[in-house]
């Protein structure tokens, strides 16, 4: 995969010198549902994600998942940042949600880079200021959103083309920050009214535009 730097649209602003230096690096492929770190590893790069997602969770002491932010590509791990620039172990477990094509930054490079490439300081900073966004957004939602509107969100947010949502209850519940068994009542309810049908393996939408004002709706 020669001259991936050039073809990664959001490493666009890179100068030549950086692109150069990353470009010594070989993209791997990871294989879907891996696991990529767990909590109290030890961050061992600087991950570029050039295709497929990456799902990063937090598990209670009660054993309830959350899941805190997705990396696609052009977005980076808050939690891999923070593992390369200040040591910091993960807290959180990321787990590969589709294959994955990724670039894997050693510590050296990636310090030479931030102190040498005001574009790449620049890329890396925007896109960790996304992610605090994308747990500000988490602690919204599962503090102040009825649980109802956060499935409804992430039905519309995870559907294909055709409507279909490939994911369990059990997933749902950990997207959206509750229990499998109050998911699996809510999409009951929303059976019971033709918005979605159960079907094996996945979900399909039938109105979504019902899901959509179900979205919306303020909450109270």
């Amino acid at each position: 995969m020669a001259g991936w730097a050039e073809q990664a649209s959001f490493l666009a602003e890179l100068d030549p010198d950086a692109r150069r230096a990353l470009e010594t690096l070989k993209p791997m492929h990871v294989p879907a549902r891996t696991t990529l770190f767990r909590p109290g590893d030890a961050a061992q790069s600087f991950v570029i994600l050039l295709s497929g997602r990456i799902g990063v969770y937090l598990t209670g002491r009660n054993g309830r998942e959350l899941l805190l932010y997705s990396v696609t590509p052009g977005e980076t791990c808050v939690q891999t940042t923070l593992g390369v620039l200040g040591g910091a172990p993960y807290s959180g477990e990321a787990v590969a949600e589709s294959d994955l094509v990724a670039v894997m930054v050693p510590p050296a490079i990636f310090e030479t880079l931030m102190a040498d490439s005001v574009a790449f300081r620049h890329f890396v900073f925007r896109a960790f200021a996304d992610r605090l966004g994308d747990l500000m957004f988490v602690l919204e939602q599962v503090a102040f959103v009825k649980v109802k509107q956060r499935l409804a969100l992430a039905l519309i947010e995870r559907a294909d083309e055709e409507g279909h949502v490939a994911l369990t209850h059990q997933e749902l519940a950990v997207i959206i920050g509750t229990a499998r068994e109050v998911v699996s009542r809510r999409l009951e309810a929303l059976v019971s009214k033709g918005v979605v049908a159960n079907e094996r393996g996945q979900i399909r939408i039938i109105n979504r535009a019902e899901l959509a004002r179900m979205a919306r709706a303020a909450d109270g």
